[in-house]
């Protein structure tokens, strides 16, 4: 028993209660490691611009198409919600895969620059750059 009492005054002494640990989702930017569509900042209103156009765009046209074709209205309704989900979906899908792409392609791109000063610089430090040494002024020619 009065091991059992000795160890319940050391839990209390060291606080007893658990730390609690950040929430499990999204993080800090400062966090983040590599690059990141959320973070990126072109992406982020481009994928939403898309996603909105196509979105209406799709509610429209099943809208237009469902009228023309004597759909009831309350059906008509649901398909353009439908169509206007959808055109969401797949328009966030289609972005975000085309973003990937370029960003991958700026990352190549900016450590290609990178690379390339890199070995200008240690060619430049390697090599003695000759001595200019200043020329004697050259008679005029007589006129």
């Amino acid at each position: 028993m009065a091991d059992k009492k000795k160890k319940d005054a050391d839990a209390k002494d060291k606080g007893g209660k658990k730390e609690k640990k950040g929430k499990k989702g999204k993080g800090n930017d400062e966090d983040a490691q590599g690059a990141s569509i959320a973070n990126h900042p072109r992406a982020r209103g481009s994928i939403r611009r898309v996603k909105g156009w196509a979105g209406l765009v799709g509610f429209t046209g099943a809208a237009l198409v469902s009228l023309q074709a004597s759909v009831p209205m309350f059906d008509t309704g649901l398909r353009a919600l439908g169509a206007g989900v959808i055109g969401y979906m797949l328009a966030w899908w289609f972005s975000v895969m085309i973003w990937r792409q370029l960003i991958l392609a700026e990352q190549k791109a900016a450590y290609e620059v990178i690379e390339r000063r890199r070995s200008e610089e240690s060619e430049n430090d390697g090599a003695e750059k000759p001595v200019e040494r200043p020329r004697a002024k050259q008679p005029a020619p007589a006129a």
